[in-house]
């Protein structure tokens, strides 16, 4: 996943809770989460278009 690993993932959710709070960290989530699907939706419309 993007040369990612567990341990750099823990590290980038620490410091999402450091700096959001956990009181917003759903919310972020939320907002990260709709904003991929989106350019994931995005990126399959321009690829069908291109096959076409």
């Amino acid at each position: 996943m993007f040369g990612i690993g567990v341990p750099e993932l823990l590290l980038i959710l620490a410091l999402a809770l450091i700096i959001f709070g956990p009181g917003k960290l759903p919310d972020v989530g939320k907002a990260v989460g709709k904003a991929l699907g989106e350019f994931r939706n995005a990126s399959r419309e321009i690829e069908s278009e291109i096959k076409k």
